[in-house]
């Protein structure tokens, strides 16, 4: 399955066991301001390693049929309850293939992250919060956080990115950023 740039990640097509076994998919994520700077983050943890727990921005797989703005606002509006329309996003002001495990399955998602404002999403009601089963099991709480708050975290926080300062993807150049392979 090609990535946001439209090319094939080095270990995808390998024979090894690993990777035959591991679930490719496109994915998409929000990054949504609100009027404070602060940033919503979702914190979770692994059903199957309860102990770690890990912040990280909302989103998910991209269903067949959508684009991927079409994916971010709707994670966005299951995972959160706050709705955009798809024009409202800037970017993808990253691209990355974030490879991890969770529930003991391999995953290899290409993303493409985008900037979301609370005020757009404040001009219409909020949603019901529609988490699947995995959610539900593995979802501890939505909050907002500043980026002094996330620099200092002590859990993990995807993308890791994060931890750095703000202010490019703040005032996006229109260029997105190649975040490369991260494993998570």
């Amino acid at each position: 399955m090609p990535n946001a740039a439209g090319s094939r990640p080095d270990a995808v097509g390998t024979s090894s066991p690993e990777v035959a076994d591991r679930i490719e998919r496109l994915g998409a994520r929000v990054l949504l301001l609100d009027g404070s700077g602060r940033l919503l983050l979702v914190r979770g943890h692994d059903p199957h390693q309860p102990e770690r727990s890990f912040w990280f921005t909302p989103g998910g797989g991209i269903e067949a049929g959508e684009s991927p703005r079409e994916a971010a606002v709707r994670e966005l509006a299951e995972e959160t309850g706050y709705v955009l329309e798809p024009g409202e996003l800037v970017g993808p002001v990253w691209l990355r293939t974030a490879v991890f495990d969770f529930a003991s399955r391999p995953y290899t998602q290409h993303e493409q992250i985008f900037v979301g404002l609370l005020a757009d999403a404040e001009r219409r009601p909020r949603a019901g919060v529609e988490f699947t089963a995995d959610e539900h099991e593995a979802l501890d709480e939505v909050t907002w956080l500043s980026h002094a708050e996330v620099a200092a975290e002590p859990r993990e926080v995807f993308p890791d990115v994060l931890r750095e300062p703000w202010d490019w993807f703040v005032s996006w150049d229109g260029v997105p950023r190649n975040l490369g392979v991260q494993p998570e």
